[in-house]
């Protein structure tokens, strides 16, 4: 049967129909997105903020929890006449403040709208519960849930770091991951693990009817969106050792780094001055008056400063010319108060002479390192000075100085170690020699270092010839830590010179007074300490006080760096503090014949030998 014109038109209408009711069906009833996304000038988010990951230290401890507070929110349009003067008295804030910021949302309702914005940040639950006794007196005010940090332990501000609201920058740094009333981690831990401690953010939908007034939820629920909490982290830091090292460098300028040798995990990170932990959680109110602090606390001295390391680099250069073969451990060299060269001469302090090397790193001998440099610079088998000074970079770059040591902890400087190319340009080509930049040999000069190279370095001789990048986390349930922290760096020196600087370090501590030994006062019986004393020469007032030691001497568990600014000898100062906390990490206490150089190293004041801006 064939149709006529008038009939196909009437099937095609039809089919049309049903195609339309169809595509209506699965947009009114079977797809409520697009229901939603009909209905969104009338549905208000509200954000659900996560928790933050909580920081471990080693032995689970809490560094870093969290509690919560309440940010009291404005929707002005919802606002109705209401006693400023009541409100005033609950929030206990002034009536001028009230007054000002509801003008101030008046001014922008037409940007505003139906948004609502945060009047007051982070109100403890006691006072919010004060205002929710009462909030239906205060139509368009309602609190909005967040957790902010707390700390148990008043240790490691520096290296936590803190959690401040983000910013137009750091929003520009980061699109669609943050929105205005976010907060991040901004420096320390909460930095460089942002992404993990964050979690995820949630909402709760609800509509609006006719009024503008929030009346239900969005279909029961169903398209709310649970917020996720962060990671939690768990840190090498032992918490306890934290607190000890930060006790030991109060009012002093420095650093005091511990490492485990056999891992790379640093267990100890002090900057001092640095952040009191009791500021961090609420950064905003404190952070003019820490940034304007002449010591500069938010400084992290442990990785941000560059120090020339003094003494205990002559373990270094001892090393290289053992590799080098320019000289070796029964080699005498005599010292007359320092090495002469011309009418020039580089001191040294009274001793014994001639000394041998492991009594040259006892006794911390200026002449003797500044004969082996010589003899590394000056070896024939190099075709030119240039040559042998790119060698000695190459080997002091193997120990991890002169570039990042790769932590993962922000910030870290690299330091710098001088090569042929930077000395051709300051005197030219030919126009040096060994003599020329014989400050090397002692650690002064144009070498500049981070106290984690020299913790790092004390790892290294603790390891006989190699460390473990240091790193600040450890593997945890949802965090895994990169492969390169479980790899051996080697240097390029052979194993077998290890063993001779080792014994010159434990003579340098263990030898007793009047020996000529330079760390007695770092002698812990029981203990095998070992370790090298340092003075690093400062033109800007008293000499940098240095100590660098690890411990037991066989099967080592602890390596440490103390740098004290302007604390004058490295024995003075540096080596108690190091050798206080090597004592209380393996021993747990400290024994009684040292309480009172506890006692001295704890209430010593050295802030005004620091020259600061005021």
């Amino acid at each position: 049967m064939k149709l006529n014109r008038q009939n196909k038109l009437i099937i095609g209408l039809c089919i049309a129909a049903l195609i339309l009711i169809a595509k209506l069906f699965s947009i009114q009833i079977i797809e409520d997105k697009y229901k939603m996304d009909a209905e969104n000038n009338s549905m208000v988010y509200s954000t659900i903020y996560p928790t933050r990951g909580i920081i471990h230290d080693r032995n689970g401890n809490i560094l870093v929890g969290n509690k919560v507070a309440y940010d009291l929110m404005v929707t002005p349009k919802e606002v109705e006449a209401f006693d400023t003067l009541a409100l005033s008295r609950v929030l206990e804030v002034p009536v001028e403040f009230i007054k000002e910021k509801m003008d101030e949302y008046r001014q922008k309702s037409r940007r505003i709208g139906y948004q609502s914005v945060v009047m007051i940040k982070q109100m403890p639950p006691e006072k919010y519960m004060r205002f929710a006794e009462v909030a239906y007196q205060f139509p368009g005010f309602r609190g909005q849930a967040r957790s902010i940090r707390e700390y148990p332990f008043n240790a490691g501000g520096n290296l936590l770091g803190y959690v401040s609201e983000v910013d137009a920058a750091f929003m520009e740094k980061h699109p669609d991951e943050y929105k205005s009333g976010d907060y991040a981690g901004k420096t320390g831990i909460e930095a460089a693990r942002e992404k993990e401690l964050r979690g995820e953010k949630g909402y709760n939908i609800w509509l609006r009817n006719s009024r503008n007034k929030i009346e239900q939820r969005y279909a029961d629920g169903a398209f709310d969106k649970d917020a996720v909490p962060g990671d939690n982290i768990t840190t090498t830091i032992d918490a306890k050792l934290q607190n000890y090292g930060q006790m030991l460098m109060n009012n002093k300028v420095g650093s005091l780094i511990a490492i485990e040798p056999s891992t790379g995990e640093i267990l100890t990170m002090v900057s001092s001055p640095g952040i009191d932990v009791d500021m961090l959680a609420d950064i905003g109110q404190h952070y003019g008056e820490i940034s304007s602090n002449p010591y500069k606390p938010m400084f992290n001295r442990t990785v941000q400063a560059s120090y020339p390391p003094g003494s205990v680099f002559k373990l270094v250069n001892g090393l290289i010319g053992l590799q080098e073969g320019v000289f070796d451990p029964s080699t005498l060299y005599g010292c007359k108060m320092g090495y002469h060269f011309g009418k020039n001469k580089l001191g040294c302090h009274a001793h014994k002479s001639p000394i041998n090397f492991e009594e040259s790193i006892m006794m911390s001998c200026n002449a003797y390192y500044c004969y082996v440099f010589r003899d590394i610079l000056e070896n024939k088998k190099y075709g030119s000075i240039d040559e042998a000074m790119d060698k000695w970079n190459e080997y002091v770059k193997s120990f991890g100085f002169g570039q990042k040591l790769g932590s993962d902890f922000p910030s870290e400087l690299g330091g710098f170690i001088p090569d042929s190319k930077y000395y051709n340009k300051h005197y030219r080509k030919g126009g040096w020699k060994a003599t020329t930049v014989i400050s090397l040999s002692i650690g002064q000069g144009e070498i500049g270092c981070t106290p984690l190279h020299l913790a790092n370095l004390c790892a290294t001789i603790a390891n006989r010839g190699h460390y473990y990048i240091p790193h600040i986390i450890k593997d945890s349930e949802n965090i895994r830590i990169d492969d390169k922290y479980r790899e051996r760096q080697y240097t390029m020196v052979d194993t077998t010179h290890f063993p001779k600087v080792i014994g010159g370090m434990y003579r340098a501590v263990n030898s007793g007074y009047g020996s000529g030994g330079t760390a007695s006062v770092a002698a812990v019986e029981g203990l095998d300490i070992c370790g090298k004393t340092g003075t690093a020469q400062n033109p800007h007032g008293h000499d940098h006080s240095v100590f660098i030691c690890f411990a037991p001497k066989d099967n080592p568990k602890i390596a440490v760096a103390a740098y004290v600014e302007n604390g004058g000898f490295g024995a003075t100062w540096a080596a108690p503090i190091a050798s206080l906390l090597t004592e209380m990490y393996l021993n747990g206490e400290i024994s009684k014949d040292r309480k009172a150089l506890e006692d001295r190293i704890i209430k010593g004041d050295l802030m005004d030998r620091v020259k600061v801006k005021k």
